[in-house]
């Protein structure tokens, strides 16, 4: 089996262990720590589909980044949420149960959208929103501490958009770098002046999540 695993696999289990690392801090009530590993865990989800086109792909490859992120992008963000906002529902049970359902629909979606990745995907554009824009979506707003009633809605609507059939186009090196900048950023300094970094990622991809589809359809009008 350890025959098996090319470069590109060994950074997906680094993806993982992030995850997994996140999910550590959360039980330990670390949020800051835990919002850097899911934010690190993104980098690594984007490092691994580079390497393996430029070094090596595996034939785990597929396999292993599909569960490496139902860990970091799916499981580990649904706990960062339910431990953000634990406090303002621990005494009201509808409130409590009403988060329970919104996060199983996240979750249960997520797993749709990662199992169906490579089956649906095409060569130039995403089919539906990337879970790893998703994640940082919620995160975020969970980071920032969004009014409660607020972010549920806005977590069942990225949600859905997952599978959605809506196209996002697949950015560049240069995109990707100046992303991969952002998210450094935001775990550098991650609430310092004013939480200006996590707002300027929170709108780096509402940008993309906005413009990108309009940008595809035009393109194959």
């Amino acid at each position: 089996m350890i025959e098996l695993l090319s470069v590109a696999d060994v950074v997906s289990l680094t993806n993982a262990m992030f995850g997994f690392l996140a999910i550590i801090m959360i039980f330990s009530n670390e949020m800051r720590l835990a919002f850097s590993f899911i934010l690190l865990a993104l980098l690594t989800d984007g490092l691994d589909g580079i390497v393996a086109r430029k070094i090596q792909k595996g034939e785990l490859g597929e396999y292993m980044e599909a569960m490496a992120d139902m860990i970091s992008l799916g499981v580990a963000p649904a706990f960062f949420v339910y431990n953000t906002y634990y406090d303002t529902v621990l005494d009201n049970m509808f409130y409590h149960g009403l988060l329970v359902v919104v996060l199983i629909i996240f979750l249960s979606l997520s797993i749709v959208r990662l199992a169906s990745f490579h089956i649906i995907k095409e060569e130039k554009f995403f089919v539906g929103l990337p879970a790893s824009a998703s994640t940082i979506f919620i995160i975020v707003l969970s980071f920032l501490k969004i009014e409660f009633m607020y972010i549920l809605p806005f977590i069942v609507v990225i949600s859905f958009a997952m599978i959605s059939s809506l196209r996002f186009p697949k950015t560049g090196l240069k995109i990707n770098a100046f992303a991969a900048i952002f998210i450094l950023v935001t775990i550098i300094f991650g609430s310092m002046y004013y939480n200006f970094a996590p707002m300027m990622l929170f709108f780096a991809i509402a940008v993309y999540s906005i413009i990108g589809p309009i940008y595809v359809r035009k393109k194959l009008s």
